[in-house]
Formats: structure tokens, sequence, C-alpha cells
């Protein structure tokens, strides 16, 4: 005779996972900032309870709550949006700088630092020029002070195409022109070379170094009238003239 099992031994019991809001039973108006970062810290979190968080006062002024609710990859846009104008400058550039956070996120955290550059102080856009994304190393190449310009080209974030775009803007400073006719790897990239004398703002011994990589027909029809001659009797003596 064969012996009964035993149902307890052959049942699997079926036991649902548990959710964030079980293991969180406190409700987001009653949580403790170290509740709501515990929380956020999980990332199966529901969008719900994001908001909810979003919308105790007490917990969004926490700085570490804002930041964390921000780079949250579930809190919804209408949430994470607002609250980057909550956000220090070094903040947004951590927001902007970290790569799990959401491709549009991190672009509007550079659009709110690029619109605060004026209101900084040296310290702050130092740090900015040499720690935030090439696209503000760019913004901060408008800049005239030479600490700010040297740091923001020293950026390792910084492309050549930005470069080049802050040297043909109409407005760009001549210390702009001298940085970067000095600089030890920018002045060596040819499409940076051309913009550099493009333009009478850069220095004119610098021009004339720089006029050495290229030939006398190319340089007349890139550099100004007004020096351009200047230059291609300073680079090749032996073609004054040719063209008259």
């Amino acid at each position: 005779m064969t012996a009964e099992s035993n149902p307890a031994e052959n049942v699997t019991e079926s036991r649902p996972s548990t959710t964030a809001e079980e293991s969180h039973p406190v409700a987001a108006s009653e949580m403790s900032e170290d509740q709501a970062l515990a929380l956020l810290q999980r990332p199966e979190v529901s969008a719900e309870i994001l908001v909810s968080l979003a919308r105790n006062p007490s917990l969004v002024s926490s700085r570490k709550v804002a930041m964390a609710l921000t780079m949250h990859p579930r809190t919804p846009r209408h949430v994470s949006v607002p609250m980057l104008r909550r956000l220090f400058t070094f903040d947004l550039m951590r927001v902007a700088l970290t790569p799990a956070v959401a491709a549009d996120i991190k672009r509007m955290a550079e659009e709110q630092l690029l619109n605060r550059p004026e209101s900084l102080s040296l310290g702050e856009r130092t740090s900015l020029a040499r720690r935030a994304s090439g696209r503000v190393a760019a913004a901060l190449l408008q800049d005239t002070g030479p600490r700010i310009l040297s740091t923001a080209l020293d950026n390792a974030r910084l492309v050549e195409a930005y470069v080049v775009t802050a040297l043909m803007k109409p407005d760009a400073s001549e210390s702009l022109f001298e940085a970067v006719s000095g600089h030890p790897k920018w002045s060596l990239r040819r499409d940076v070379q051309i913009a550099l004398l493009r333009s009478e703002k850069t220095p004119l011994e610098r021009a004339v170094e720089l006029a050495r990589n290229f030939s006398a027909d190319f340089l007349r029809e890139i550099v100004p009238e007004s020096r351009c001659a200047a230059l291609i009797q300073a680079t090749n003596p032996s073609t004054t003239g040719a063209s008259e």
C-alpha cells in the first residue's frame, strides 16, 4: 500500500513579491528624510510613490531627496523637470554627468547650467569649466576671464567643433583668440587654425606661425584682406606680389 503523500510537501506556496509600497508602509507624507532616501535607492519603486514623495514639501526641501528624485529613472517628467530648478549648480552638474540619468534630463540640467554663469562666482565658474560637460564648457568660452578660458579649454569633454563654433561667433572676445591660439592642443587642430586665421582678433605673431601650415593661395581665400599680404610675406616671401 502506497503511503499517502503529505499535501503540505507537494503544494508550492505562491508568495507574491514584496513591492516597494509594502516594504515601506509609512505614508509619503509621514516619511523622514532617511526613509525617503532608502526608498529612492530602489529602482522598482512606482511612479505613484515618487509623485507622493514630491508632494511632501518637507522632503523635497532636502537637497539629497530632491537630487534622488530628479535622478530616479521612474520619476515622471512633470516631477523631475521642475525639480531641476531647485538644485544647486554642482548638483545640476552631477545630474548632467551621471551616465544612468535619462538623456533628456541631462540635457535640461545643462540648460539650467547655461542659464546661470553670470550669477556664479569666479570659483564656481572655474569648477564648472573644469568638470562640466563639453557643451557647458563651450558656453563658458564666452567668458573673458583668462582663468575661465584656460580651464574650459582644458576640459576633457570639450570637442573641436565647439571650439570652432565659439571662435566663429561675431562677439567672440579677443581673449578667446589669444587663449586658443596659444593652447598646446587646440592650436594644432587644422579647423581651429583656419578659424583663428579668419579673424583679426588672433594675435599677429600667432597668426604668422599658423599661416606657415597653409599655402599662399589658401591664405588668400581665408585671411582678412587687411592682414593677408603681411602674413603671406612673413611666411612665403618669394610669393609676395605673385597674385598681382
